[in-house]
This record gives structure tokens, C-alpha cells and sequence, in this order.
């Protein structure tokens, strides 16, 4: 992905490095679980709510932040023109909508972090908390992301930005506030369907954002589709719980399948088009 040189967001708040967060323990078990339930756009508080019990305070380690890696910093380079790639693409098309977009804040953290939604480690996985307009991310996941869920390159990184920035643009137009008065007046079953909805046109918005970001400035490299198919694949529901538990089970899932993914996001990169992808008033997913 050809991101070198060119324009980076204002809004990324780096606070890698900084110790005395709350962090959460419990176990292996809790991190595979909040991995499966909170990665990519899930609600980390249903994590901390699991975790509850098994959280503690991490060191201050002379309360002063550690010097990032050289790897470090070039991740919040990356993730800094991923996102100002976001602000270019969805400020035009909410303007073509006669709408202005509120660009969010990302903040980069190491290990655990407070939100507006609760504390949250990073084995919850990258999120986007509505209450306070922003994504949070730990770069670690990026080597979860190729070592355990075996999706490397920089291009399904990106695609973890695109997501979850696709969460934001569901809040700005209000579907987020929807799903939250529908957790409260369904089962659990019922509410999980909207969810894989919600997981789904995220992906779908993700794909819109590289189609213009594409078109625009030709960001694309060779073998760069397929990092993104790949990614958009192994955080698939069905993936997920066969890896974890070896089978599925489709009433549970809360994001969607891998096949479910990849076609929505497909569709996205190939359309352009944020109308093409309401995914709660389409009938088969």
C-alpha cells in the first residue's frame, strides 16, 4: 500500500507508552473470548463486564512513557495517513449528501486504556466507542493480526482502521443509537442478528473508503485486495469459534461469517456507492 509521503491526520492521540492504566487479567480464557467478542467493532464493555472480576492496576513504572521502537512510530505514521485517508474520503461523500462530517480522534494505547465506554485492554481488540467519538487501537494487534489470525500486511492493518471508522459514520447517522434501544428491548438472539447488520455495513463502509481513496490517489499495490479479503476472512464469526471452540455456532455469532465479510466489504471497494449498503433493510446477508 503506497502511504508513504503523504498527508496525516491531526487527530491521533498517542498515549503508547504511558503506564498506570487499568489493565484486565483473568486468564487465557478471557483474552481469547474478548478477542472473539470485541474485535473489530464490538462493544468492549460486554468484555469488561466478563472481565470484571480479574481486573488490577498495571505498574506505574516511575510514571514515566517508555521510548517507542522504530517500528512504533512507523505504525502511528501509517495509521495516522490511513485515517487522514478516512477524513478525505467521507468528508466529500457527506457533503455530496448535503451533510458535514465530524471527523473522530484515534488513540493509540499500549495494553489497556480508558473510554467513554469503560476500560478496555488490548486483547478486546481495536474498537470504536460511540459515547466519546473515537477509535482506539493498539498497534499490537497488527502482529495478532498476522501471527495468530495469519492476515499480515499493511493493507489488512489499514482495513482495521477503515472498519472501525466505518462505525463512526454508522453513529453520525444514527444507526448506533438504534441498535443501542434495540439491546434493550430484545433477547439476546434477536439483538446478535442486528449486530452481525451493524459488523457488516462497517465492512461494507470500509470498502467504499478504499474505492475513493483508491480512485483518488491510487493507493493500491499489488496483493493488496487480498490482504484486505484475508483479514476481512479471519475475523470472520465462524473462523473465530471454530478456532477457539471448533465449531460454530451461528446463533451466537455478532459479527458475521467470513464469507458474509469479505462480500459485503467486496461490495463496498466495488460500488463506491454508501447507499448500496444497507445492510438492515437487506433480506439475505
Amino acid at each position: 500500500m503506497k502511504w508513504r509521503g503523504r498527508r496525516q491526520s491531526e487527530n491521533v492521540v498517542d498515549r503508547r507508552g504511558v503506564s498506570g492504566r487499568t489493565v484486565v487479567g483473568g486468564g487465557i480464557g478471557i483474552l481469547i473470548l474478548a478477542m472473539i467478542v470485541g474485535l473489530l467493532g464490538g462493544d468492549p464493555r460486554q468484555v469488561m463486564q466478563q472481565a470484571n472480576q480479574g481486573r488490577q492496576q498495571a505498574p506505574a513504572e516511575g510514571g514515566k512513557p517508555a521510548e517507542l521502537s522504530k517500528l512504533d512510530i512507523e505504525r502511528g505514521e501509517f495509521v495516522s495517513t490511513v485515517l487522514a485517508d478516512t477524513e478525505d474520503v467521507w468528508t466529500k461523500l457527506f457533503a455530496q449528501s448535503g451533510l458535514k462530517y465530524e471527523t473522530p480522534k484515534l488513540e493509540l494505547f499500549t495494553k489497556a486504556t480508558s473510554s467513554a465506554c469503560g476500560n478496555a485492554s488490548s486483547a478486546a481488540g481495536p474498537f470504536y466507542c460511540p459515547a466519546d467519538r473515537k477509535v482506539y487501537l493498539d498497534t499490537a494487534f497488527f502482529d495478532q493480526l498476522a501471527r495468530q489470525l495469519n492476515a499480515p500486511g499493511d493493507f489488512a492493518q489499514a482495513y482495521v482502521v477503515a472498519h472501525e471508522v466505518g462505525h463512526h459514520v454508522q453513529n453520525l447517522l444514527g444507526k448506533t443509537s438504534e441498535l443501542d434501544q434495540a439491546r434493550r428491548r430484545l433477547p439476546e438472539v434477536e439483538y446478535n442478528k442486528l449486530s452481525v447488520r451493524l459488523e457488516l455495513q462497517a465492512d461494507f463502509y470500509a470498502g467504499v473508503m478504499f474505492h475513493h481513496a483508491q480512485r483518488e490517489k491510487q493507493i493500491l499495490e499489488e496483493g493488496d485486495i487480498e490482504e484486505g479479503l484475508r483479514a476481512a476472512a479471519a475475523i470472520g464469526d465462524d473462523t473465530l469459534q471454530k478456532r477457539s471452540q471448533g465449531a460454530a455456532h451461528q446463533e451466537t455469532f455478532t459479527h458475521g461469517s467470513s464469507e458474509q465479510r469479505v462480500r459485503w466489504f467486496m461490495k463496498g471497494l466495488q460500488t463506491g456507492d454508501p447507499e448500496q449498503g444497507d445492510t438492515f433493510a437487506a433480506g439475505q446477508l
